[in-house]
């Protein structure tokens, strides 16, 4: 390597994006640990979680901190022990970094629940770099169908859009997915990537979101049955809809669209508060269910279905690291139709 330093966008004190907190600076080229790997990042896609840790809307975990969790570079170097990669090898990097392997939720299926979990870009340094070191065994092939810009968004609002659409249930009603009628709140990166999904699957796709000119027209780009506003009204009742917009003020109308014995998945680490609700909005056995971030099968399960669709990611690139604080405050004003990845393989 030529130099023990590299480039990254790093947040020293939280603040609004609009103020732009994050400057590019030289820090230290992290260490690839036991099991580890160093990756030469070529893209990092960003994420609403990314501006909860920038703004400060999730509690301070490490300060200063890299944010960025969707990851795609390639192997640079190994750690000690580390046998499940090769140098030149090209991954991706998700939001879960470690998690402890031995409580009940860890040897019970569940290690997004693990209380010892780490994450990439909150707890530990994240993707807005040149360079990323992460725990192999959290560390993604990415599959040859996609390219390094493409395959961004899959790493958090993918996982995240694919482990959401499980809880619905939807796979589990007489009939499986064939006909069902999934409802989608907002329409970035997470929702245009699960209309992709659940329509392969033979499900009818109701997209309710606001800003006409970019989500609108993308979510019937895609195959929508039916899209309107934010709080609209679908016109016909939905077996399970997903909340991704951060906004609890949508779950009233969300559980008004149920029929009965429907479910709505709140898929956001972080919402505004839910207002109070009348026992009437869950009567029917209509469920609410909450995502908490993600396992590794999810991830593997999901970039394998992904390749077999095959899912085609709608893309705003931000060339340099420069631009992260302008991606940002384009992610905060819903001005990206799609999603929006930094580039970083390349200087400014």
């Amino acid at each position: 390597m030529k130099s023990a330093t590299m480039r990254a966008a790093l947040l020293e004190q939280c603040a609004p994006i609009d103020g732009a907190p994050l400057a590019v600076k030289s820090v230290p080229v992290p260490e690839p640990g036991e099991g580890g790997v160093l990756i030469r990042v070529a893209a990092c896609g960003i994420c609403r979680t990314d501006l909860h840790v920038v703004e400060g809307e999730l509690p301070v975990r490490r300060s200063p901190i890299i944010p960025g969790h969707q990851v795609v570079g390639v192997v640079e170097r190994l750690g000690p022990e580390c046998r499940a990669f090769r140098v030149g090898d090209r991954v991706g990097v998700a939001w879960l970094r470690h998690t402890c392997g031995s409580c009940s939720f860890c040897s019970g299926g569940r290690e997004n629940l693990c209380d010892r979990a780490e994450f990439n870009g909150y707890t530990a340094d994240g993707g807005f770099a040149e360079y990323i070191a992460a725990p192999a065994d959290f560390v993604y092939p990415i599959p040859a169908g996609f390219g390094d810009i493409q395959a961004a968004p899959l790493l958090c609002a993918g996982i995240i859009g694919f482990r959401s659409l499980r809880l619905t249930g939807l796979g589990e009603r007489a009939g499986g997915w064939k006909g069902a009628r999934l409802g989608l709140y907002g329409f970035g990166a997470a929702g245009h990537v699960v209309i992709q999904l659940a329509r392969a699957r033979g499900a009818e796709v109701y997209v309710c979101t606001r800003d006409r000119e970019r989500h609108q027209a993308l979510a019937s780009e895609l195959g929508a049955a039916w899209v309107g506003d934010a709080a609209a009204t679908p016109p016909v009742k939905l077996d399970a809809s997903i909340i991704f917009a951060p906004a609890g003020e949508l779950v009233p109308p969300g559980l008004a669209a149920l029929d009965k014995g429907g479910v709505l998945v709140l898929g956001g680490i972080h919402m505004s508060d839910l207002p109070r609700l009348p026992y009437a909005a869950i009567y029917g056995e209509r469920h609410i269910r909450s995502v908490t971030n993600n396992t590794r099968e999810d991830g593997r399960a999901f970039l394998s279905e992904a390749a077999r669709v095959p899912v085609r990611t709608q893309v705003e690139v931000f060339d340099g690291l420069e631009r992260v604080n302008g991606a940002l405050k384009a992610l905060r004003h819903d001005a990206i139709k799609g999603a929006g990845v930094v580039w970083i393989g390349r200087g400014p």
